[in-house]
Formats: C-alpha cells, structure tokens, sequence
C-alpha cells in the first residue's frame, strides 16, 4: 500500500480568484509531475482532496493524467489547520491512495506517519509534487519511498 501525498499546484491570489484556483504555472507544474509519474507507472486507486478549488483542480489534473477509473473525492480534516494525526489515524490504507492539501497540513501528516510526531519535519514540500509513503518491509513503520517535484534546490 503507497500514500502519496501532494501538495496542490501553485494558486493565483485571493484579488484574482477569490477560490484561489491554480494558477497557469501551477497547472503547468502538476501536469508535469503527473505525466512524470505516468512515464513511472504509478497507479493509485483514488485521490482524496480537501475540497478547496486549488486541492481540487490539482487532484482532477492527476485523476485524468494517471488513467481512467480514479474516484476523486472531497473529505473533511484536510483543511491547513486541521489535525493531521486524527486523520492519519482514521485513514484506510487498504489500496494506493493519494491525498491532495496544504500546508503545514501535508508536512504535519507526513511527519507523524513517519515518525510519530506532527512537530518533526521529515520533507519539505513543493506545489504540486508527490512524497510517496510506504510500509518498510524491514520494520513495518511508514517510510518515505520516493519524491517527486517540480523544482530541484
């Protein structure tokens, strides 16, 4: 089972999109990934979103670039604030998932998978790249397996 987690694609500003949907570069750094991802022959089941415009445009670019059949849906306790532990805790881990939301609510959940705490960074995200998640087979805790992003530094 692989969680990948996904920040949304860069935003246009508030005085431009009240919804702040992505903007044009962002649009263009997620199709990137996802076409990267694609190449790779990942596969995910479904995409879970926080149900803002941006998580949302960025979970549907993903859903149309990785194939056909990925359920995308908005869940509650994805929001920037919101706690990521609580979710990590109720999360079905049954198939390849992947989850699409902010900061620091991406960054925290990461961190408390990995290493049980919200308040230890282990990654630091990028607009529209992927932090893939995997169950180490030696110790059975969730380890960072791959990244993908669109910036390199």
């Amino acid at each position: 089972m692989a969680l990948m987690l996904v920040q949304h694609g860069k935003a246009v500003s508030a005085d431009v999109d009240p919804e702040r949907g992505i903007s044009d570069a962002g649009r263009t750094d997620v199709e990137k990934i996802a076409d990267t991802a694609r190449g790779y022959r990942v596969r995910i089941t479904g995409i879970m979103h926080s149900g803002k415009k941006r998580a949302r445009q960025t979970a549907e670019i993903f859903a149309e670039r990785l194939g056909p059949g990925i359920s995308v849906t908005a869940v509650e306790g994805m929001n920037p604030g919101d706690d990521a532990a609580l979710f990590a805790d109720r999360l079905d881990t049954s198939g390849d998932l992947m989850l699409v939301g902010h900061l620091p609510f991406m960054e925290k959940l990461a961190s408390y998978l990995v290493t049980g705490s919200t308040e230890r960074p282990v990654f630091r995200f990028q607009n529209g790249g992927i932090v893939c998640l995997d169950i180490h087979p030696g110790t059975g805790t969730w380890a960072i397996a791959w990244t993908l992003m669109p910036e390199i530094g």
